[in-house]
């Protein structure tokens, strides 16, 4: 006879894995933008929601008791900066993007099971420069400088912290034995230590990096590739 477990059933000889989900923010809202376009916050948090449910169906007779999603991002950035196209100052707690993420991270924290783990912008070290397309582009002399538009700058921002956080709570969460899998969603090979460590206490260590490539020597260190989207083709 079948018997509850939260969302899932389970009978006699079923087996019962208990996983945790650990989402690179920074990582995902840009692969997300890519492959399903833009959307608002709501729409983006719920589309994050579902994914990682997607990932707790297998068969074979393996059910997965989610353990707890995972968040890792920073807040966004808040101060002024001059573009250096324009000379005009931007102020960024006031721009489209603040409020967005602002919204958005709204948006997780009501969602069950999500945990946020937040880092930090380096954001007095935040500074323009031009898109490397564009330097290859006037380096090579198909593009002189007099042609040069506001579109063909980015903002470079490093986060502070996010990785590491990643790192700890996989060695936690390993040491502690209280899951059976983790499922990474990051396409960053600065996890490997710790996969590596959580696959020495046994635990199945799964990434998803939502289709982008990876280097061929990361497999050593993984258990699985997955993505749970049919507009998703892993490489």
């Amino acid at each position: 006879m079948r018997q509850p477990f939260g969302l899932f059933y389970f009978t006699k000889g079923d087996k019962n894995v208990k996983t945790a989900i650990l989402v690179d923010g920074g990582f995902y809202r840009k692969r997300a933008q890519s492959i399903f376009g833009e959307k608002t916050p709501a729409e983006r948090a719920e589309e994050l929601n579902s994914y990682c449910w997607r990932h707790l169906k297998e068969k074979n007779n393996v059910y997965h008791e989610l353990y707890r999603i995972f968040y890792y991002d920073c807040m966004p950035m808040e101060k002024k900066l001059q573009h250096p196209f324009t000379k005009q100052t931007i102020d960024f707690a006031k721009s489209d993007m603040y409020i967005w993420m602002n919204e958005f991270l709204d948006e997780l924290k009501r969602k069950r099971k999500f945990a946020l783990r937040m880092g930090k912008l380096a954001d007095a070290q935040a500074h323009y420069s031009i898109r490397p397309d564009i330097v290859k582009k006037l380096c090579n002399g198909n593009m002189k400088l007099e042609d040069l538009k506001e579109i063909n700058f980015m903002l470079n921002v490093d986060q502070k912290g996010v990785d590491m956080k990643i790192g700890i709570d996989i060695a936690s969460i390993s040491y502690k034995k209280q899951v059976d899998k983790i499922i990474l969603i990051s396409g960053d090979s600065d996890f490997v230590p710790a996969a590596k460590l959580a696959r020495r206490e046994g635990i199945d260590f799964i990434l998803d990096p939502l289709g982008a490539p990876i280097k061929p020597d990361l497999f050593e260190h993984i258990d699985g590739l997955r993505s749970c989207d049919g507009k998703i083709h892993n490489n």
